[in-house]
């Protein structure tokens, strides 16, 4: 019955995406799928590896073609063009709104209503991939939102609770003092500062007091940050800057810098998305039960990312139909929860963290047996995120803005001259950037 609804709701689809049936004699579909992690990540390339043979042992008259990478913007139009870009594709969550402005994506909502689990999933992630009209483009596979990473040993020898994380940027501030004045080069609070991750960071600043970094009017996109919501963030910055001295003398940091300084204990906090604890642990020396994540101070909103897939416009009618198959199998799959947590704790991967090894997408019934799945494996002190996920199911997660990239290279310089210059003008930085943004913000179409 599914395959033959699907069938039906792709007939008006077969038009608009040309091309033959995509099929080859006997029924079979061949498509080209992007995801595959490089050989480098050995146990996640064995783990794809195995769900390809897997779905095509279960999927008998489809075959996939797995290419190893994700999305590359700098390419994705020429591949495109040339016939070259797979059937289906990676996409980040800035990516949607300009590929189906610009038809670069096939409209699959007739295609996708009866496909198992599409209503289960948070409808503000599936918004990211329809159009002013409501029609659909896309699938999320994978969400997060930022949050307050934190030092557990810190927090305890500077007398605080790590059970109770800050809540509020006053809170956060107070925190950052008493674990600088632990002294031996500890720093209460880090933040970028540079290549463009400074102004990704003051972005989350911004959501995290309501605010936004841009807004539509009309059929334009606005700077909408020269404000006193952006005056309260670059106050807070200064203060505990050069008030404080909660932030430390060494300044445009990056990822890597704020992560060493975490892993070798001696950083109280910083934003980050839960992918970071791994990578502390992983890469800096790190031990899971030194930190914890909380939600974001302030409450009224965070910064929202993540991931998902689109199909090539140019895909047959067949391709798509096997192409939502593949989406929905590999990533959208409550039935393999179990077995899919399960192969990462035998793995020893690690279990329990927000958003791996299965995605914080979910609502509902399916976010429970989510939940139950991760408790029932989970090799890390779950207890630590605990602040983190009470606060993701019920703060407003925004999207980066248009041009992502670009805005937060113009953003950078607030929060430099901020963090490096004692007597940096607020006003005069906030007009500075606004003018950049709005340069920047008059290239979307």
């Amino acid at each position: 019955m599914l395959a033959a609804l699907l069938a039906a709701g792709l007939a008006t689809t077969a038009a608009a995406c040309g091309g033959g049936e995509g099929q080859a004699p006997g029924g079979r579909v061949t498509i080209t799928v992007t995801g595959q992690p490089p050989k480098t990540e050995a146990f996640e390339r064995q783990v794809f590896d195995q769900d390809v043979a897997e779905f095509e042992r279960t999927h008998p008259g489809i075959d996939i073609e797995p290419h190893e990478g994700f999305m590359d913007p700098k390419t994705f139009s020429a591949k495109l063009a040339g016939g070259q870009l797979e059937d289906v594709y990676y996409v980040y969550f800035t990516d949607p709104a300009q590929l189906i402005a610009r038809h670069q994506a096939a409209d699959i909502t007739d295609a996708v209503k009866d496909l198992p689990h599409v209503g289960d999933i948070q409808p503000q992630l599936l918004d990211n991939f329809r159009d002013a009209r409501g029609r659909l483009y896309g699938l999320p596979t994978a969400n997060y939102t930022m949050g307050l990473l934190y030092s557990r040993p810190l927090f305890q020898r500077a007398g605080l609770d790590p059970d109770h994380p800050p809540r509020t940027w006053d809170e956060v501030r107070a925190a950052a003092q008493k674990i600088a004045a632990l002294g031996g080069g500890v720093v209460g609070y880090a933040d970028y500062s540079k290549n463009n991750q400074g102004g990704w960071h003051f972005t989350a600043w911004m959501y995290s007091m309501g605010g936004a970094i841009a807004r539509q009017d009309g059929d334009r996109w606005k700077a909408d940050f020269n404000n006193d919501k952006g005056r309260a963030v670059l106050r807070y910055l200064h203060d505990m800057r050069w008030t404080d001295n909660s932030m430390g003398a060494k300044q445009l940091l990056e990822a890597q810098d704020v992560q060493r300084m975490m892993g070798a204990g001696q950083l109280g906090m910083y934003l980050a998305a839960p992918d970071n604890v791994p990578v502390l642990v992983k890469q800096f020396n790190g031990h899971y039960a030194d930190y914890g994540l909380a939600g974001m101070p302030g409450g009224q909103g965070t910064l929202l990312g993540g991931e998902g897939y689109m199909i090539n416009p140019k895909a047959s009618p067949a391709k798509v139909k096997a192409g939502l198959e593949w989406i929905q199998w590999k990533y959208l799959n409550p039935d393999r929860f179990d077995a899919h947590v399960k192969s990462y704790a035998d793995g020893q991967q690690p279990v329990g963290l927000p958003a791996t090894p299965t995605p914080d997408i979910w609502q509902g019934a399916v976010r429970d047996q989510q939940n139950a799945v991760k408790t029932k494996y989970a090799n890390v002190p779950t207890a630590n995120y605990e602040s983190y996920l009470d606060s993701s199911a019920t703060v407003k997660g925004s999207v980066e803005p248009p041009n992502a990239q670009q805005v937060y290279a113009a953003l950078d310089t607030l929060m430099q001259a901020v963090l490096t210059d004692p007597n940096a003008d607020p006003g005069q930085l906030l007009s500075a950037a606004e003018a950049k943004v709005n340069n920047v913000l008059a290239q979307v179409r």
